[in-house]
């Protein structure tokens, strides 16, 4: 674990136009720079970076923050990782917990398992260029593939010499030790201490990991020999787990992110070839059937996958077991059937692009018509056949964890194999309760019940920062809780400066059919000051009654005046971060926009972002005669409003909720809970007029 201080030295270094820069051409726009953004497809630049907050937005996709956010979804880093990237590029160092001693050994050995796999991927590229036999043998067979040199010198392709020990000759004698060699599997070792290469006369495609460090190995003999096998890979290692990788993804993580699809082939040649088409957002899961690690990896960047197969039947069947687990996992699979006679790696050395993607979109097939077509095919009109094939496919729906695409799924099939859908739904319902019977753990926890809510005003606020939260929402889920419970009672000074007190009044009842709050728009005007000027001095005043000075901030104040109305933000993120900020606020080194930006929390510090940027700002020409009033500046205005807004919102559920009550006792003829309804409404409506009042809107009063 990073400490605080080593993470507030890396973001005071960390320059945002700097870090963008390298992976995005920046141009000067007043005083910020914009540029295309990098995660979507960007025709017109929206990318905006901010020299003065230190943060990056696009206004298009909503992507942003600070230059760890950017870094952290550029290289797809986790938060810690992506403070060691921004580390090594300034050179600041970065000291964790002291380790164990095993635990030190083990980082050693790995450290030194990277450094002789580096060292073998350069050995393996020189004599590919260098060595006669290299250039001969390795740098022909890739010419006759129709790879390009800059495509060969992109996956950092190589040749192992066709000598027993040249690789182990040469280790040794640059230093490197044995140990490490047999544990990357580079060399097998015999019982009498002698050695011989692994890849010997094969080319080299080195395996990357998603960080681009090289884990492993796959090598291909070019001689023809029946007894010798066509293709030998790096065994499993400390380093290397072939279930976890995928061949290509550290060339294609960005690609896939950006198109948000994925495609999945068989082997190195396919990915390498279709990159040199120009189509990048591609995998190899290197010939083996898919598991969770990999399909975990690819979900990191997309839900959406386009299976490449070739006219093979018998390969084809064997790839659709793999194919399930990704249906379990919620992603969107289509499948390309390539022409006869062609696989992904032929298909691309013949087309660029554009003709690529045009036939993709021709020949896209959702997976679950292609596989119950292709079995229907194999079955014929043999019973027993189509029984099983019924059976596979009730199996492959059942697993579909939404419920929409599973029902749409079951009336397809029904159509396709002529069976009662009603069947289908009561096998496919068999399937799942036994799956979820397996699941149930042995105490249930009681459900929650709440009823629903009225949707509040769209009047206000009209903040164009809660667009950027509904681009936020999309990664970030913020469900409601099942209830809030009423604010401990405390003492709380009465005076505020003149602000109005609002009376207390009900929390409304929650909602469970929505994920959520109908009062976010509220609740994020007020975060919002909260974020940007949490620390600020709001009010400073004597208490009357004991003469005793009362401060408050911004993020305390609007946390008390909400609780003296028995009042909460709905959305717990939001809560989260208002709790934090008031606690903290009164301290001297607090400062709410750096607390927050360096959140280790990745939602809290990527919604502070956007709370923070603004794409417009004014140029130096409207502040050259005259000084202009900054938000800041009337912060005891805008604060209040955007409370008494919120409260507004709640007491205009308040009412309608109230007013259906009161129809409904007048219609059961209980005049005597009418009247006190009418009482409360009357009592609401008092409430409402003071807040009009102080929103500056009109009571119109009917005559």
């Amino acid at each position: 674990m990073i400490d605080q201080p080593t993470i507030d030295r890396i973001l005071d270094v960390a320059n945002i136009v700097d870090v963008v820069s390298e992976f995005v051409t920046l141009r000067k726009r007043g005083v910020n720079y914009v540029g295309l953004c990098p995660f979507h497809s960007d025709k017109s630049p929206s990318f905006y970076v901010s020299p003065s907050k230190n943060i990056c937005k696009c206004f298009a996709c909503g992507e942003g923050g600070t230059a760890v956010h950017f870094i952290m979804k550029h290289e797809q880093l986790s938060y810690f990782d992506a403070l060691r990237f921004l580390a090594k590029k300034y050179n600041i160092e970065i000291q964790d917990r002291e380790l164990t001693d095993k635990e030190k050994q083990v980082r050693s050995d790995r450290e030194s398992m990277f450094i002789v796999n580096s060292w073998a991927q350069k050995y393996f590229t020189s004599l590919l260029y260098e060595h006669v036999e290299g250039k001969t043998v390795g740098l022909r067979y890739f010419a006759e593939r129709g790879f390009r040199e800059d495509i060969i010198r992109k996956f950092q392709l190589g040749y192992s010499l066709d000598e027993r020990d040249a690789l182990y000759k040469a280790a040794i004698k640059n230093g490197y030790k044995k140990e490490y060699l047999e544990k990357n599997g580079l060399i097998i070792l015999y019982d009498n201490g002698g050695a011989h290469d692994r890849f010997r006369g094969r080319v080299i495609f080195p395996v990357h990991s998603l960080s681009g460090k090289v884990v492993a190995f796959g090598g291909r003999v070019l001689k023809k020999d029946d007894k010798t096998a066509k293709y030998v890979n790096s065994p499993e290692s400390e380093i290397y787990h072939k279930s976890n990788e995928l061949y290509g993804i550290y060339f294609a993580k960005q690609a896939i992110v950006k198109q948000d699809k994925c495609f999945l082939v068989e082997g190195y040649t396919d990915v390498i070839s279709m990159h040199q088409a120009g189509v990048e957002n591609v995998v190899a899961s290197s010939g083996t059937a898919l598991t969770q690690g990999q399909i975990r990896l690819i979900h990191r960047f997309t839900s959406n996958i386009t299976v490449l197969y070739d006219g093979d039947a018998a390969g084809i069947k064997a790839a659709l077991r793999g194919i399930d687990l990704l249906l379990e996992d919620g992603m969107n699979i289509k499948v390309v059937l390539l022409p006869d006679g062609e696989d992904p790696d032929s298909f691309a050395r013949k087309h660029n692009a554009s003709q690529f993607a045009e036939f993709i979109k021709q020949n896209e097939t959702d997976f679950i018509r292609f596989k119950t077509k292709l079995l229907l095919d194999d079955a014929g009109t043999d019973p027993i056949k189509r029984s099983s094939l019924i059976s596979d496919i009730i199996k492959t729906v059942a697993i579909i964890p939404d419920n929409i695409a599973r029902s749409v799924y079951i009336r397809e099939c029904s159509a396709m194999m002529e069976i009662d859908e009603r069947v289908l739904l009561n096998e496919i319902n068999k399937i799942r309760l036994k799956k979820e019977e397996n699941r149930a753990k042995p105490s249930l926890k009681p459900s929650n019940f709440s009823n629903k809510v009225a949707e509040p005003s769209s009047d206000y606020p009209t903040n164009p920062e809660y667009q950027d939260y509904q681009l936020y929402q999309e990664t970030a889920e913020t469900a409601l809780p099942e209830n809030i419970p009423p604010p401990p009672e405390e003492d709380y000074p009465a005076e505020n400066n003149g602000a109005t007190h609002v009376p207390p009044m009900e929390l409304p009842p929650q909602r469970t059919t929505s994920k959520r709050s109908p009062y976010e728009p509220y609740e994020l005007a007020l975060l919002r000051y909260v974020v940007r000027y949490g620390e600020y001095e709001l009010f400073n005043y004597k208490d009357e009654a004991t003469g005793e000075p009362v401060i408050f901030h911004v993020a305390d104040y609007i946390r008390f005046d909400l609780k003296r109305d028995d009042l909460s933000f709905c959305t717990p993120l939001f809560k989260t971060i208002l709790d934090e900020a008031a606690d903290r606020c009164k301290e001297k080194s607090f400062v709410a926009s750096r607390y927050f930006l360096s959140h280790p929390d990745p939602n809290i510090s990527r919604l502070a972002a956007n709370l923070i940027s603004d794409k417009y700002q004014l140029s130096k020409y409207h502040t050259k005669y005259r000084e202009l009033e900054s938000e800041s500046d009337k912060l005891d205005q805008f604060v209040l409003r955007d409370l008494f807004a919120m409260k507004d919102a709640y007491v205009l559920h308040q009412i309608k909720e109230i007013q259906i009550k009161i129809k409904e006792a007048q219609t059961n003829g209980d005049m005597e809970q009418a009247v006190e309804l009418i009482k409360q409404l009357t009592r609401l409506n008092e409430i409402k007029n003071v807040l009009s009042k102080e929103l500056g809107e009109r009571i119109v009063l009917k005559m």
